[in-house]
């Protein structure tokens, strides 16, 4: 018999790779709609103008059609809002991937802007986990703290249930550290959501699940 390290598993439950999900609590209310074999459209209403300038980079270089709105407490802070909308996006994630069979699984990407430059890798691995080393130079960007771009991707991780690995290589101006990084985040999220015709119908993992 064949040693076989991907193993043929029952169809996608989810072959469209599209998902719905609402998030009410008493601070935010958050819809989001996506779909993974988009063109990158995007519609988005989150109340801070530079995150909805980051989230159609994930969309536009990503490749994935994205509806948001969001409903928060801005009149506070915009953490409620970043944060809650990266644990929407990542259900979203994880409900429109499915079993994962015959994805890539791991992506990468280097996205330069300029004087800035930063690097993503991701692995839909099941386990969340995030590492980020991005020393901004500013603590605004626009209306958008720049703390909370973590607060957003440790949102996503938990709720995709993914590894990210994030670092900002170079940068001297924040607007091009944080564009870096969300290109660089939708580049390395569309390899990895990238079906492979050579493992068409198998699971990325020596476990047989995901």
């Amino acid at each position: 018999m064949t040693n076989r390290s991907l193993m043929e598993l029952p169809p996608n439950p989810n072959p469209d790779r599209v998902a719905e999900v609402t998030r009410n609590t008493a601070e935010t209310r958050v819809r989001v709609k996506i779909n993974l074999d988009g063109t990158g459209q995007a519609r988005l209403s989150t109340g801070i103008g530079f995150f909805d300038h980051m989230l159609d980079q994930i969309a536009r270089h990503g490749m994935i059609d994205l509806d948001i709105e969001s409903d928060g407490d801005l009149h506070i802070d915009g953490h409620h809002t970043v944060e809650d909308v990266g644990i929407t996006l990542g259900q979203a994630f994880h409900q429109a991937v499915g079993d994962k069979k015959g994805i890539r699984r791991y992506g990468h990407a280097y996205v330069p802007l300029d004087e800035a430059l930063s690097r993503v890798v991701v692995d839909f691995s099941g386990r969340p986990g995030l590492v980020m080393d991005v020393p901004f130079k500013s603590g605004m960007i626009g209306t958008f703290d720049s703390q909370l771009a973590h607060e957003f991707f440790q949102g996503f991780v938990n709720h995709a249930f993914v590894t990210l690995h994030i670092d900002n290589l170079k940068g001297e101006n924040a607007h091009h550290q944080a564009e870096t990084v969300f290109k660089a985040f939708a580049r390395a999220l569309r390899s990895a959501l990238e079906r492979d015709p050579r493992a068409a119908g198998m699971i990325p993992s020596t476990k047989g699940s995901l």
